[in-house]
C-alpha cells in the first residue's frame, strides 16, 4: 500500500509547481502574455482549486480512498490533454484550476490519508516513506519534462503527462489501492490484534472541535509558509537561478539536490516523528525553509546553488512528512479526510500567492533578493505559531463502535 500511494503521489507532478514551471516561457513565447499575468492565471487556478479541498477530504470518509483516486485521476488526465489546446489566458486559468485542484490538492490527499488508514504505531515512517519516494518523482520530474518540451513542444508535452497520467493512475486505484486493512482482512499495521494488544478502536476530533483548536491554525500556517514560499521560488526558478548566473539547463538541474535533500529529510522525519514531538519538527522545517529563501539571494554557479537546493528540498521533505503524521496524531483518524481537506484548502490557497509575490516583487524592485528578505519572515512566524500554541488531549476524540 505504501508503495501505490508513493507512486500515486509522484503523478502529481504534473500538477506540481515544479512540473509546471519548465512551461512558463514557452507559453509566455507562444501565447503572447506577460510572466505577471502568468502568474496570476496560476493563483486564480490554485485559488479556486483549493476551494474543493474539504469536498474531496468528506469524499474520502464517506466513499473511500480507492472510488475518489479513480476520479480524481482520470479528471487529472483528461485537464492535461485540455491545456493542450489552449489558446489563450482564459483557458490556461481553466487549465490550471483543473491540475491544482486534482493533482497537486486531490491526488496528493487521497494518497497520504490512505497511508494514515493503514498505519499507527509507526504511521509517521510508512508516511515518510510514501513522501520521500513521491517527492523524489515529483522533484525529478522536471529534467524529463523539460527534454520533453524540447522535443515536442509543451502542447504534445502536456497530452502526454495526460495519458501518463491514465496509465499509472487508473490502474493503481482499480488493482491496487484498497480502502482500510480490514478490505483485505487485514489489520493496522499488520498486527493481528490480541488480549494483550487489542484493536485500536477508530477516534477522532470532529471537524468543528479541531478548527477550534490553535495547534492545528499553527501546523495550517507552517504548511502555508512552505507551500507559498517552494511555489514562488520553483515557479520561477529558471529565471530566479538565470539571474544569479545559472543558465536554463543548470537552473533545472537544481531540482536534483532539492530532491536528494528531501529524499533524506523526509524518510529521516518519517523514523523522528514517531518518537520526538511534532512541535520540534515543525519548527525546524520552518528554520530551515527561512534559510534556503534568504540563501537564494547569494546563490552563484557552483556549490552555493547546490546548498541552496538543499536547504529547500529538505525543508519541503521535513514538512510533508511531520504533516502527515501529525494531524492524525493529535485529532485521530475518524474524520480524517474532513480535517486533512480543510488544511489542503489553505495549503493549496496560500502556494497561489507565492510566483505572484516573487514576481511582483521582481517588477517593484528590478530583481529578486529584496522580495526574498520580506518573505523570510513568514516561516518564522509560523514557527512561533507553534511554540505558542497549546497540545489537544488525546482523550478529547470519540470512540466509533
Amino acid at each position: 500500500m505504501v508503495a501505490y500511494c508513493a507512486l500515486a503521489m509522484a503523478m502529481t507532478a504534473p500538477g506540481q509547481t515544479t512540473g509546471v514551471s519548465v512551461f512558463i516561457d514557452p507559453l509566455i513565447g507562444d501565447l503572447g502574455v506577460s510572466r505577471t499575468q502568468v502568474s496570476t492565471a496560476y493563483l486564480t487556478g490554485t485559488l479556486i482549486g483549493a476551494c474543493a479541498m474539504p469536498l474531496v477530504g468528506r469524499a474520502i470518509d464517506r466513499y473511500g480512498p480507492r472510488r475518489v483516486i479513480a476520479v480524481v485521476g482520470a479528471a487529472f488526465g483528461a485537464i492535461l490533454l485540455g491545456l493542450s489546446f489552449v489558446t489563450g489566458l482564459v483557458g490556461l486559468t481553466a487549465g490550471f484550476i483543473g491540475i491544482r485542484m486534482a493533482g497537486q490538492g486531490a491526488l496528493s490527499l487521497v494518497a497520504t490519508t490512505t497511508v494514515a488508514y493503514w498505519f499507527d504505531r509507526r504511521r509517521g515512517l510508512a508516511l515518510g516513506i510514501t513522501s520521500a519516494i513521491g517527492t523524489a518523482g515529483i522533484s525529478l520530474a522536471p529534467l524529463g519534462i523539460e527534454r520533453l518540451v524540447a522535443a515536442e513542444g509543451w502542447r504534445q508535452a502536456w497530452a502526454i503527462e495526460g495519458v501518463a497520467v491514465w496509465a499509472v493512475v487508473l490502474p493503481l486505484a482499480l488493482l491496487g489501492i484498497r480502502n482500510r486493512p480490514a478490505d483485505l482482512g487485514q489489520h493496522v499495521d499488520g498486527v493481528t490484534p490480541t488480549a494483550d494488544t487489542p484493536a485500536v478502536p477508530l477516534t477522532g476530533w470532529p471537524l468543528r472541535a479541531a478548527l477550534r483548536t490553535g495547534i492545528f491554525w499553527a501546523v495550517v500556517a507552517c504548511l502555508a509558509a512552505s507551500s507559498m514560499l517552494t511555489t514562488g521560488l520553483n515557479f520561477h526558478q529558471v529565471a530566479l537561478l538565470g539571474e544569479r548566473g545559472l543558465t536554463a539547463t543548470e537552473a533545472a538541474a537544481n531540482f536534483l539536490p532539492q530532491t536528494a535533500a528531501a529524499l533524506v529529510a523526509t524518510l529521516a522525519a518519517g523514523a523522528l516523528i514517531d518518537r520526538l514531538p511534532p512541535k520540534v519538527m515543525l519548527v525546524a522545517a520552518m528554520a530551515i525553509l527561512a534559510c534556503g529563501v534568504l540563501a537564494a539571494r547569494f546563490v552563484a554557479p557552483g556549490w552555493t546553488a547546490v546548498g541552496y537546493g538543499f536547504l529547500l528540498g529538505a525543508s519541503n521533505g521535513l514538512l510533508r512528512a511531520v504533516e502527515s503524521a501529525t494531524l492524525p496524531r493529535y485529532f485521530g483518524t475518524a474524520h480524517l479526510g474532513a480535517i486533512r481537506g480543510s488544511a489542503h484548502t489553505v495549503t493549496v490557497g496560500a502556494s497561489a500567492f507565492g510566483p505572484l509575490a516573487v514576481s511582483l516583487g521582481h517588477d517593484i524592485t528590478g530583481h529578486y533578493g529584496s522580495a526574498l528578505v520580506v518573505l523570510a519572515a513568514l516561516p518564522v512566524a509560523a514557527a512561533i505559531a507553534v511554540l505558542l500554541a497549546r497540545t489537544p488531549r488525546t482523550d478529547m476524540g470519540t470512540a466509533l463502535g
